[in-house]
């Protein structure tokens, strides 16, 4: 064990870290619907709970078609104008402003290029957009336009209501989006977005136990029954299996010593800010699965005095927003660790 080695966790959220758990099954089955060679879905939205690695993999899934020549990849903040922001971004790719040049798009009326003798310069950007998809599309390759974070602003309204013309038009135009359940869930409320319900939601769920195991068992150095003990402290939720690491890292591979320590970071970073989004009545019913360690539905329903129709919905919430498992018939179980103390000490 090297202590000056740098430390291969991290704390930092997105950023990926030098150790992570991979989710091979769900990444390879949205790179295999995008490069398959008929398309029938141009569009996922991986959800999850904070720290459950979703723009870990949308980069990862960013990486791999990045190196496929077939592919231009581009990358849009939610907080910007999104169709200005994507032509700007095509504008400096490679291989799109070669097909610009070629094909004599003028674009000099947003600022870049040149004008183009005997040619109407272009002044709406999603027109702008389909002619260079339209030569993207012939030169045979496809784009991917991933958004990190999606909420229900209007630049992102008028982006979703472009794509929807891109898909109709059938350019090769592919979205990767991420963002919480919730922020999602209004996006798709919109009148006009209604196509967002089709697009497939990938739910990140925990990450695979063995896994997880094998890194601790392997960056520890530790017996498999000890490595099995830290995973079971994770629950396989990734942000905790990061920190964990991290505070078991700075404390020579002492894990029992780090726990106080884990719990706070926990709070802090991820646990304040989920129950700071919960109405009042989803914290009585988190209140009531924490309280019931059991997880027996009927038992939960009978200490809260809720029928069974008025407790579905916020159990269906609970699950949705990805901090309950309803895996288990007649059960619900939180999926983040500790998540039960940090309910019952803040109710």
């Amino acid at each position: 064990w090297e202590t000056d080695m740098q430390n291969p966790f991290t704390l930092t959220f997105g950023r990926s870290p030098l150790e992570s758990v991979d989710r091979p099954v769900q990444i390879n089955e949205i790179i295999e619907t995008f490069t398959a060679d008929t398309i029938n879905q141009q569009m996922f939205i991986i959800t999850g709970v904070r720290g459950s690695g979703k723009t870990v993999m949308m980069t990862e899934i960013s990486h791999k078609l990045r190196k496929n020549e077939d592919w231009v990849v581009i990358e849009l903040n939610p907080a910007t104008d999104l169709l200005s922001a994507m032509l700007s971004k095509l504008n400096s790719d490679q291989i799109c402003s070669g097909l610009i040049k070629s094909a004599k798009i003028d674009l000099s009326f947003f600022g870049f290029g040149v004008s183009i003798e005997g040619t109407q310069p272009i002044t709406d950007a999603e027109t702008a957009i389909i002619k260079i998809l339209e030569k993207l599309k012939k030169s045979g390759k496809r784009l991917l336009v991933t958004i990190d974070e999606m909420t229900n602003s209007e630049y992102m309204k008028v982006f979703a209501g472009a794509f929807q013309i891109f898909v109709r038009q059938e350019l090769p135009v592919f979205l990767l989006g991420t963002g919480l359940y919730e922020n999602i869930e209004e996006l798709q409320n919109e009148k006009s977005l209604t196509f967002l319900y089709r697009a497939p939601k990938i739910q990140l769920k925990p990450l695979n136990n063995v896994a997880i195991i094998n890194k601790y068992k392997t960056i520890f150095n530790i017996s498999a029954e000890q490595a099995s003990q830290m995973a079971g402290l994770t629950k396989g939720y990734p942000f905790a299996f990061q920190v964990l690491g991290y505070l078991t890292w700075n404390n020579d591979g002492d894990y029992n010593g780090v726990l106080g320590e884990y719990e706070q970071y926990l709070s802090e970073f991820v646990y304040d800010k989920i129950w700071s989004e919960l109405s009042q009545k989803d914290r009585m019913v988190a209140k009531g699965i924490a309280d019931i360690k059991s997880g027996k539905i009927k038992e939960i329903r009978e200490t809260l005095g809720m029928e069974t129709n008025e407790f579905n919905p916020y159990r269906k919430r609970l699950i949705r927003k990805g901090i309950v498992s309803g895996e288990t018939r007649g059960y619900v179980y939180f999926t983040l660790p500790l998540f039960d103390e940090y309910v019952v000490a803040n109710y």
